[in-house]
């Protein structure tokens, strides 16, 4: 999977449920209503109560013709909702004429459709729909109806105040808009790098069952090779010698190297596995061994007791979380990258290590969230060919769900490069598996073989 940039199959259009849409309508619908009928009514306030009450109605009726015409589920484009959206905008604007214009207080109706496109809906259509607000707000600051007001004379605020409530109100559009979009879109960045993390680690778990399917197989093929052994067998006794003997003899050899890996096959029960446990050094020398031949020298060291050297269950996100870390490492070394692994009774550390560029001072805190990338392009790639840090993400999430904490840090001048050290507290390599996890423990703990 190519980390560089979203899965096509979870890159999310910008769609918004019209569902939502007409709900939120209905309530302005009732709250507009409930505002003109009080100020007519309550307070006795002159003011066009047809024609306000006409405007209140078109959204009504708008409301009714879209839940005839759509499904409950349906859900609209971006163009769409934007343009419905901005049916809210000028039905607000056309009430505030005919009640004040912009000297009515409940002009600041006007962010409620910004915000909800900001958090559903592309920049350029919320951008539009902020501009949209700018001219209207311009508009009604001359050009409306007397404000509803008990005196016989109209109201005619300072323009100053009416200045003041324009700037005010532009620069609540301009900070709520773009505090909704910041916010819904790390929300939406962070639900696509979940997903994409799910899918590499379902992939991985999806090979370690191939054992369990190659183990089933094993046992259901031995009955018909077996027959084909005894058969075999009585056919080369009936036989007179002659130039099928090599054929017979070629026959009897596959059938055994059948047999031979059936066997292997049958013994791959859990934890019983060829290599399922592996010391620590073992199992990072596979770890890096496809990361070889990229013109990086990659070194492999293990500090601490060899007595007591941990030993690791093969697990699916541990192995793709150390290999992406030293895959990037490899990518930006200039030539050489140090995997060290250190031990004793309190802990287990994995460090890498590579003598490249090092990460850079302003987003070294921020490494580890989706879409932040560590450096701008690998050994010999030009800037743009930076990655996303969607890989690194993924990397640090399944390690951490192993138990592990990650510390990233440049090395100390005159040296250069970055070092990147996975800890695991040494009760880890002996804990049980979390309760309604699909495997068997992470980790185990044992002396070396030897």
């Amino acid at each position: 999977m190519d980390f560089d940039r979203p899965p096509e199959n979870l890159i999310t259009e910008h769609h918004l449920r019209l569902d939502t849409l007409i709900r939120l309508r209905w309530l302005a619908v009732a709250g507009q209503s409930c505002a003109v009928f009080a100020v007519h009514m309550a307070l006795g306030f002159p003011l066009p109560l047809a024609a306000c009450l006409a405007v209140i109605a078109c959204s009504g009726g708008l409301n009714v013709a879209l839940r005839l015409r759509y499904p409950i589920t349906y859900r609209l484009e971006g163009p769409a909702a934007g343009l419905l959206l901005a049916y809210d905008l000028l039905q607000l604007a056309a009430l505030l004429f005919l009640t004040g214009g912009l000297e009515n207080p409940f002009c600041v109706l006007f962010l409620a459709p910004v915000m909800i496109s900001a958090t559903a809906l592309t920049p350029r259509t919320t951008a539009a729909l902020g501009a949209l607000v700018v001219g209207l707000a311009s508009l009604l600051a001359f050009v409306h109806l007397p404000l509803p007001w008990p005196s016989p004379h109209a109201v005619e605020l300072p323009f100053l105040y009416l200045l003041g409530q324009w700037v005010a109100l532009m620069l609540a559009l301009v900070f709520i808009g773009v505090y909704a979009w910041r916010v819904a879109e790390e929300a939406r960045e962070l639900s696509q790098a979940l997903a994409a993390t799910e899918l590499v680690l379902a992939r991985e778990q999806h090979l370690s069952a191939l054992d369990g399917l190659a183990a089933a197989a094993a046992h259901e093929l031995g009955t018909p090779l077996a027959t084909i052994a005894l058969v075999a067998k009585e056919l080369e006794r009936a036989l007179t010698p002659g130039p099928h003997d090599d054929d017979m003899k070629l026959l009897r050899e596959q059938v055994a190297r059948c047999r031979e890996i059936l066997k292997t096959l049958t013994s791959l029960d859990e934890g019983d596995a060829p290599y399922e446990r592996m010391a620590m050094r073992h199992m990072l020398e596979e770890i890096v061994a496809p990361h070889r031949n990229f013109g990086v020298v990659l070194e492999v060291a293990a500090l601490g007791d060899p007595a007591a050297e941990p030993s690791w269950l093969r697990n699916p996100s541990v192995l793709y979380g150390i290999g992406n870390i030293v895959e990037n490492a490899v990518d930006f070394a200039r030539s050489r990258v140090t995997v060290t692994a250190r031990w004793d009774a309190e802990r287990v550390e994995v460090e890498v290590a590579d003598d490249g560029p090092g990460f850079a001072p302003e987003i070294i805190d921020r490494l580890g969230e989706p879409y932040v990338s560590s450096r701008a392009a690998g050994r010999g790639a030009p800037v743009e060919a930076g990655g996303l840090g969607l890989g690194f993400f993924i990397a640090k999430t399944l390690l951490e769900r192993s138990g592990a904490q990650l510390k990233l840090r440049n090395a100390p001048p005159p040296l250069t490069g970055a070092r990147i050290r996975i800890t695991w507290p040494r009760a880890r390599f002996a804990a049980p598996p979390p309760e309604g996890a699909a495997q068997a423990p992470l980790f185990s703990l044992r002396a070396a073989a030897t």
